[in-house]
């Protein structure tokens, strides 16, 4: 097996970019039954995700379940689980006022200053803000929506940010983790890519709303 201890990181949400749920805000309801529980799995995101240079780790409240359910049938390997604590109640009282995620500390203290991407549905700028801050390292958070999950563009954007770190004697944290001297892509505060020379852009996807448990 190859080693991955020095590769950055890819914390792994399943509700929303693997297992799309809910409306097209901009469409009607469907028409259709309601889906079984595996039918909106994107079955093609495996080799997607397993082509990132990168390792790959569930940040999910489905914890080992992501293992036992998610993981053979998009053709992943077991992968490493990161376990949620119970919160300080004084956490508890800051990530409210902030409108933090509840899984932001978790993940900042699980990478311990490695490179990490975290892919995720209720990611806010708040997240981002506070990564910043307390994360020694470079990392990139990018927000998905939930009743689409990952695509393509998703996937470049994690591609492209994963191989452009460059592991520098510092150890400083910039913004979204993406080097100022890469010519490869910035990373604006709204979530947007841009990727020089070929004029494509990622979604803006910065809804201003708390990260709730669920």
């Amino acid at each position: 097996m190859t080693d991955q201890s020095h590769d950055p990181l890819l914390f792994l949400d399943v509700d929303g970019p693997l297992l799309p749920f809910g409306e097209d805000p901009g469409r009607g309801p469907r028409n259709a039954v309601s889906d079984a529980r595996f039918s909106r799995l994107s079955l093609g995101a495996g080799c997607r995700l397993a082509e990132l240079p990168c390792q790959l780790v569930w940040a999910t409240t489905w914890e080992d379940e992501a293992n036992a359910e998610i993981a053979p049938r998009l053709g992943l390997p077991r992968l490493p689980v990161v376990r949620w604590p119970e919160p300080a109640a004084e956490h508890e009282r800051e990530d409210r006022w902030f409108g933090l995620c509840w899984k932001t500390r978790t993940l900042v203290d699980w990478a311990a200053g490695r490179p990490f991407a975290w892919v995720d549905d209720k990611i806010t700028d708040a997240d981002r803000s506070w990564v910043a801050v307390h994360h020694r390292g470079p990392a990139f958070l990018w927000q998905v929506e939930s009743f689409r999950g990952l695509t393509g563009e998703d996937f470049a954007a994690l591609d492209r940010w994963l191989r452009s770190i460059v592991l520098d004697d510092t150890g400083s944290n910039v913004q979204h983790g993406l080097p100022r001297s890469s010519p490869q892509a910035s990373i604006d505060a709204d979530n947007h890519l841009e990727m020089d020379g070929t004029g494509g852009a990622a979604e803006a996807r910065n809804a201003a709303r708390p990260c709730e448990r669920g």
